[in-house]
């Protein structure tokens, strides 16, 4: 990657090393992330819900400790996410505000405060996602929460990327979504991430990029002719970004294997040639500068504890290039071919 021009990164965690899906305190798993990346992102040591659980001093300590041992590596650093839309994923404190019956500026404020707090302690973070899923799946429609009842949808996210902007002027300033490249629902999801994209655009909001999550599945496969819509339509969508003018940034990616069989050599060289023919398309924008997996080891992704990513046989998610021994599997030479034939990226 770094020959064409682009980092390679992945997410880890420290608060899941209290269940099984041991990760950051595991210093095989450290060297292995060490080893191939050089970038990292906090998978959720930096989300508004785990810095400030209640109102007061924030909770740097487990997202320091891992950048701490990033920068040491010579890792750039990430931030994820300033803001996570949907109610359910902000602090409880927050969705107890009563800011129906205050003015605008209360809830200027609050955010104003936490978009300060945290850009000025990740002060050499390259880019954050400064919104995270504020698009229904369902409709294409803008999720509300307590901040967007009380200053509208789309003034809340553009009052966050100004923010973001005013306190990491020299960060890149992303939205991330998981709208994928498949028919039905996903038509809907990009439909409403691009009216987004547009109206930010229009009011002349800081707005860098797009992450695209890339949690892929079988409904994503875009060769053949049977699949020809499919590649059509996440051409069209990434036209229509990338000709507003904005990067992308593929910033979750890996494989659910639900729909494959269960013999795991089968299943490997599945997800292998989906992760080649999602990439050979995505990759191939020379705008696409960062890439990101969401785990570089199957028992550390978080497909483990979905509960809509469970398998009819009960058996483990193989989504990743690495397995939960470490060891290497098809898709990391997928994912390694996929980057030695795309196109060299623009200093």
């Amino acid at each position: 990657a770094k020959t064409k021009g682009m980092r390679f990164g992945n997410a880890i965690g420290l608060l899941e090393d209290q269940n099984t899906r041991k990760s950051f305190r595991d210093p095989a798993y450290r060297a292995l992330m060490a080893r191939e990346c050089n970038m990292i992102v906090a998978e959720n040591e930096t989300k508004w819900q785990a810095l400030q659980p209640k109102p007061g001093p924030y909770q740097w300590g487990p997202a320091d400790e891992m950048f701490a041992w990033a920068r040491k590596e010579g890792m750039a650093i990430r931030g994820h996410a300033l803001i996570w839309q949907d109610p359910k994923w902000l602090p409880a404190w927050v969705n107890a505000l009563d800011l129906k019956s205050r003015p605008v500026a209360h809830a200027e404020a609050i955010l104003r405060e936490h978009a300060k707090t945290v850009c000025t302690h990740l002060k050499d973070a390259i880019s954050h996602d400064v919104v995270n899923e504020a698009v229904s799946p369902k409709d294409g429609s803008l999720i509300q929460n307590v901040f967007t009842r009380r200053m509208g949808a789309v003034e809340q996210i553009e009052f966050a990327f100004r923010q973001a902007h005013e306190h990491a002027p020299k960060a890149q300033l992303v939205y991330n979504d998981f709208m994928g490249p498949g028919l039905g629902d996903d038509a809907k999801h990009r439909a409403g991430v691009l009216k987004l994209l547009a109206e930010l655009k229009k009011r002349g909001a800081p707005i860098h990029a797009l992450g695209l999550q890339s949690h892929v599945s079988a409904g994503d496969m875009m060769s053949g002719p049977a699949n020809a819509a499919v590649l059509r339509e996440w051409r069209k969508f990434l036209d229509e970004v990338t000709g507003m003018g904005l990067d992308l940034l593929i910033t979750e990616f890996d494989v659910n294997d639900k729909a494959f069989p269960a013999d795991a050599a089968k299943r490997d060289a599945a997800t292998a040639a989906l992760a080649r023919d999602y990439l050979d398309v995505t990759l191939s924008y020379p705008t696409c500068r960062d890439f990101l997996l969401w785990g570089m080891a199957d028992h550390v992704n978080w497909l483990q504890v979905w509960a809509d990513a469970k398998r009819p046989d009960g058996l483990a998610q193989r989504p990743t290039p690495y397995d939960s021994q470490l060891r290497a599997k098809p898709m990391r030479e997928a994912i390694a071919a996929s980057l030695r034939a795309m196109p060299m990226r623009k200093a």
